[in-house]
């Protein structure tokens, strides 16, 4: 008896592609990644990546851009009914589960930045960012200093995190992670 699978549609195979792409390039950068593996792990042809990207930096640009996205998502229902430090503070712990839920996405928003010397890149990324720092501006309505503060705490998390020394931190690491407010 033959079983019927269900066909996707265009739109749940571009999120497939999309998905196995951060995948992919979070472990090995936009150089690195190989949209064959890509294509198999989305369960499509690799001549069909393509089709719906054009390029793989395009696909690239469209992961990045998507991870930008549904991370300002998380701020704004972290945020939601909030004000001021305690808005940020509740976009810190939001952000916080969010990459530890998905280490991919942090891995890739790494190779996000690392990418940046391609100038189609750096605007993506550049965009995203920006958003983020707007959203956060407005949602707190906190000074610059505070926000350049929040951001730079939250960047010296995700390079620690990168580095894998959360769990288990050395004298130096828990000297940054007691800087930023966190216990080790």
């Amino acid at each position: 008896m033959a079983v019927a699978t269900e066909r996707k549609t265009a739109e749940e195979r571009r999120e497939a592609v999309l998905d196995a792409a951060l995948e992919e390039f979070a472990a090995r950068g936009l150089y690195g990644a190989s949209t064959e593996t890509i294509a198999r792990a989305a369960g499509i042809s690799q001549p069909y990546v393509f089709r719906l990207f054009g390029t793989k930096k395009e696909l690239f640009k469209a992961v990045t851009a998507r991870c930008f996205r549904e991370t300002l998502e998380v701020f704004q229902r972290a945020a939601e009914g909030k004000r001021g430090a305690e808005a940020l503070e509740a976009i810190g712990e939001a952000y916080g589960d969010l990459v530890t839920e998905n280490p991919a996405r942090l891995r890739g928003q790494m190779q996000a930045y690392a990418a940046c010397h391609d100038p189609e890149i750096c605007e993506v990324v550049r965009n995203g960012y920006g958003d983020l720092v707007a959203y956060a501006q407005r949602v707190s309505g906190l000074p610059a200093e505070a926000i350049a503060t929040f951001f730079a705490k939250g960047m010296l998390l995700n390079v620690l995190a990168s580095m894998q020394v959360m769990d288990e931190p050395e004298p130096w690491t828990r000297l940054l992670l007691e800087g930023c407010g966190k216990e080790s």
